[in-house]
C-alpha cells in the first residue's frame, strides 16, 4: 500500500512539472496566417513591415493568427489564441512591427495560446 501511494504521488509530481515545462513565452512577429508566406520566404524584415491594418482586413482575421519567430518558424494560434490576437490588434495603435510575446503549450508548430501582449 505504501508502495503504490508513493509511486502515485511521484507521478503526480512529475506531471505537474511536465505541465508547468510545456508553457513558454515566445517573442516574434504576430501575423496572420494568409500573410505568413511572405514571412516565411522574405524572412524577419518582412514580417516586421507587416502592418495591422493588413491584419484586420476580413480575410487576415478570417485565416487566423500566429507568430513568425525569430529563428524563422511560424506558430500557428488555437482558436482562443485568433480570439486574443484580434483583440490585441484591434487595441493597439501601432501600424507595423507588430512585435508579441505570446504564451502558451507549444505543440509541433502549433501554440496553444494563454496571453497575447504586443510590445
Amino acid at each position: 500500500m505504501k508502495t503504490g501511494f508513493r509511486i502515485l504521488a511521484c507521478a503526480g509530481v512529475l506531471t505537474a512539472f511536465a505541465v508547468a515545462a510545456s508553457a513558454a513565452d515566445i517573442d516574434g512577429v504576430l501575423i496572420d496566417k494568409m500573410c505568413s508566406a511572405k514571412a516565411l520566404s522574405g524572412g524577419q524584415k518582412v514580417a516586421s513591415e507587416h502592418d495591422r491594418e493588413c491584419a484586420v482586413s476580413p480575410a487576415c482575421e478570417k485565416s487566423g493568427y500566429g507568430v513568425y519567430t525569430p529563428e524563422g518558424k511560424y506558430l500557428t494560434f488555437d482558436d482562443a489564441g485568433n480570439t486574443r490576437a484580434i483583440a490585441a490588434l484591434k487595441a493597439s495603435k501601432k501600424k507595423d512591427d507588430l512585435k508579441v510575446r505570446v504564451t502558451g503549450d507549444v505543440d509541433g508548430d502549433h501554440i496553444k495560446v494563454t496571453r497575447v501582449r504586443l510590445m
